[in-house]
């Protein structure tokens, strides 16, 4: 269990006196293959894994960056449970999240532990000249108020449950893992803030589903019958209602 992250939360580069992703994937890799077979890691097994994985000539860290979440979301039939946050640069700031642990607790600890590292850095790159940190910290100042967003949960990045009721309904990033990725992705796909944000590379729309509502659905009337998914709430109405319901 030496490579199990207790947060749920690896960085793509060094944050935090964490070592990047790429160098803890590949040590992982080894530990697996010397645990069932000892002497069995070869130099060339990696590049065996990285040809297998549609990234011939390619680095560990090229694939992690540019290949592992679309692949992912494709294994898991576009539900991806890890998913690849970032700033938009190939060089910038980008983590790799266990979607089951990220809790608003965790989704703070990522804004403000690990990518305001990464900022601090930046900022200190900015001061001494260095080349791109200007860019990077543009990026990942960008970042960081679309994770915010996020966390606050105002229309439109708030998640939306259609058969919950208004005082049912998550206020800011407090996602219920039983309503499924497809509805408590849609403030992060929103937002613009996973690797792959589209179509055909990560396919999740929320169309109208098929069938109609019974009356007795909370939003029966609104929609008139209709299974609409892609509605916004905000969080004024959905303290209201709380206020309303007696929570």
């Amino acid at each position: 269990m030496g490579h199990a992250d207790d947060d749920g939360l690896v960085c793509l580069p060094a944050v935090r006196g964490e070592k990047p992703a790429h160098e803890r994937l590949l040590a992982l890799l080894i530990d697996a293959w010397e645990t069932v077979t000892p002497g069995s890691w070869k130099a060339s097994t990696l590049d065996r894994l990285l040809a297998e994985a549609d990234c011939a000539g390619k680095s560990l860290e090229v694939w992690l960056r540019e290949k592992f979440f679309e692949q992912h979301a494709k294994r898991f039939q576009h539900r991806p449970f890890i998913w690849h946050v970032w700033d938009g640069l190939k060089d910038g700031f980008g983590a790799l999240v266990n979607y089951h642990k990220l809790d608003a607790r965790n989704l703070e600890r990522l804004i403000h532990t690990y990518l305001g590292d990464w900022i601090r850095i930046q900022e200190a790159g900015v001061a001494s000249g260095l080349d791109g940190a200007p860019q990077r910290l543009a990026a990942a100042q960008a970042l960081k108020k679309k994770l915010e967003a996020i966390l606050e949960g105002e229309a439109p990045y708030d998640i939306f449950v259609r058969w919950k009721l208004l005082a049912e309904q998550p206020i800011g990033w407090n996602p219920d893992l039983k309503d499924g990725v497809r509805l408590n992705i849609r403030p992060w796909m929103t937002a613009s803030v996973l690797r792959h944000n589209k179509g055909p590379k990560l396919n999740i729309k929320w169309d109208k589903d098929r069938g109609k509502d019974v009356e007795s659905a909370p939003r029966f009337a609104v929609f008139k019958g209709d299974r609409i998914n892609d509605h916004h709430l905000t969080v004024a109405e959905k303290k209201a209602a709380r206020e309303a319901y007696g929570g």
